[in-house]
């Protein structure tokens, strides 16, 4: 028996939660019920978090959540809850499948079986923005050891539970050689611990295109954050719809499960909802916490349910469909299925599978970190470069010298290109003279002696070599 905490949520949530509930209840699932409140009354109560520290001690103690959508109020600073539960839970992995249910749901991509697994804490979600200048405004891409390794062995082990043959990889580091550049790297580290598991590397942008043309290539991808959340979207619409995909967010110690759609307060109330999504993000709860025979029993039935023609409005479609039910009608239509399988989809089997253990994150051992020069971020309205370089020549010290200006990462001095657009943020880049180390006292007599020569710094960062690489990007065009 699984003690979960479950909250119904808003909109169409409460109707789709009952429903998902008796499926399970019928199903035999162990399972044992808290619920909480949480989504727009706790909002509206003055709690811009949208649920109370008393749930949040429910969630903690339990360990598994069943979210139903809920609705976030517009303004008023209110947070979304699926980011702060994510962050606060250290809930690394989003998990969305995406198959295809052709013929009875109609999509172009008739053979499609994909599961994007994404990151789900870092990347530019960290969501630390600043405006630099006048014009300029940045968001810190954050990409840590432990968050890539985390998620991509989630991947393999997700892949090798599932009986799946091959886990790809999309990054942009042929660009972001140091963020993405992580990324791939650390694929490659644990891809070589799965030799039985095929992998592979896509740029994200050809790597999208040929997902969205040929999905069937592909079986598990792996992404950063903003890749994987654009694309899960992406890949649960071309299988025919959004509406029928769930979710699952797995932490270290807790997970969240969930249909990936809003709570459509429009059609709350009215028996209209189709409760897949959610029924598919507690199918996903129970292969995680080890019930698979119950999910296996659950996912066939309503696979068969839908091969039926048994469909609710968003999907069904005259001709095809046989019959035209409600939320409630939908889930009956399950339970009586229960323990048959369907004839034209492929039934799924979960035997043998078991609940992931992954284990914990082990830092590795500090490598030898040096400094070796800084980015002093200037903001000048000038339009040459030329100019600026002769009033930022005179910070230099003996042992650090100007040895690049860049301009929304272009190299614009020495030897730029008048054709070169130039915003008002401009990065100066010092270098140790001898290709040594720098002493750190040199960078706030660099910022003293800027100020006195009203030269308006807005920040620093400082270029380390990492047992005695370079970290850090060249200039474009360097």
């Amino acid at each position: 028996m699984t003690r979960i905490t479950v909250a119904k949520g808003d909109g169409i949530g409460p109707e789709i939660m009952v429903a998902t509930l008796a499926i399970l209840k019928a199903a035999g699932a162990q399972l044992e019920i808290d619920e909480i409140e949480v989504g727009e009354k706790v909002y509206l109560s003055g709690n811009t978090s949208g649920i109370s520290n008393e749930s949040w001690d429910v969630i903690r103690r339990n360990k598994i959540f069943l979210k139903a959508p809920i609705t976030t109020p517009q303004g008023g600073g209110y947070k979304s809850l699926n980011v702060t539960t994510r962050k606060f839970l250290g809930l690394y992995a989003n998990v969305r499948p995406c198959k295809s249910l052709h013929p009875f749901v109609e999509t172009k991509h008739p053979v499609m079986d994909v599961v994007i697994v994404r990151e789900n804490e870092e990347d530019l979600y960290a969501g630390i923005e600043h405006q630099q200048t006048d014009e300029v405004v940045q968001c810190l891409k954050l990409i840590s050891r432990p968050g890539c390794e985390k998620i991509i062995r989630y991947a393999f082990e997700y892949t090798k539970q599932q009986n799946r043959k091959k886990v790809t990889c999309f990054t942009k580091d042929n660009i972001m050689k140091q963020t993405d550049g992580l990324f791939h790297q650390v694929f490659n580290e644990i891809a070589a611990e799965y030799p039985e598991i095929e992998n592979e590397h896509w740029i994200i942008d050809i790597g999208a295109a040929k997902m969205a043309d040929t999905p069937e290539a592909f079986d598990v991808i792996v992404m950063p954050n903003l890749y994987g959340d654009i694309l899960s979207d992406v890949a649960a619409q071309i299988t025919g719809s959004v509406g029928l995909a769930g979710s699952a967010n797995i932490g270290e110690e807790c997970s969240m499960f969930e249909a990936i759609h809003g709570s459509a307060p429009r059609r709350a109330g009215q028996n209209l909802a189709n409760p897949s999504g959610l029924l598919q993000g507690a199918i996903l709860m129970l292969n995680h916490i080890g019930q698979t025979d119950v999910a296996e029993k659950v996912q066939n039935a309503w696979l068969k349910t839908l091969e039926d023609g048994v469909h609710t409005y968003d999907i069904f479609k005259e001709g095809s469909s046989k019959e035209k039910v409600g939320t409630k009608e939908f889930a009956e239509a399950v339970i009586a299925r229960l323990g048959q399988k369907p004839v034209t989809l492929q039934p799924v089997s979960y035997a043998g599978s078991e609940a992931l253990q992954l284990p914990k994150y082990k830092r590795k051992p500090a490598a030898n970190k040096s400094l070796i020069g800084v980015d002093v971020f200037v903001h000048w309205q000038g339009e040459n470069p030329n100019e600026l370089a002769e009033q930022i020549k005179q910070l230099e010290k003996e042992n650090l010298v100007l040895k690049m200006i860049t301009n929304r990462g272009i190299k614009v001095w020495p030897d730029g290109f008048k054709e070169t657009f130039c915003t008002d943020h401009w990065r100066c880049r010092f270098h140790a003279k001898d290709g040594g180390e720098i002493n750190k006292n040199a960078i706030p007599a660099i910022l003293h002696e800027a100020n006195g020569l009203a030269i308006d710094t807005i920040k620093t960062e400082n270029l380390y070599a990492f047992d005695g690489k370079p970290s850090f990007s060249l200039g474009q065009g360097q």
